[in-house]
């Protein structure tokens, strides 16, 4: 599994750093998501997948590879 997250597409909320905070955190700045884990591994797989379920922006992808 592999995680992006797009801050041009961020708004914010940061339902992912609250679902997966060890593959997610917040820019203290902007309150943008930062990417911590690119490759999450295999327990946090499902929080990050989740994680990206409840972005509103759609700014968190997961893929297979």
């Amino acid at each position: 599994m592999r995680v992006r997250a797009d801050r041009e597409v961020c708004v914010g909320a940061g339902m992912c750093a609250l679902t997966a905070p060890e593959v997610f955190d917040q820019d203290d700045g902007d309150g943008r998501v930062v990417l911590l884990a690119p490759v999450p591994p295999p327990g946090l797989r499902g929080r990050a997948a989740e994680a990206a379920g409840l972005c509103p922006s759609g700014a968190i992808t997961v893929s297979d590879t």
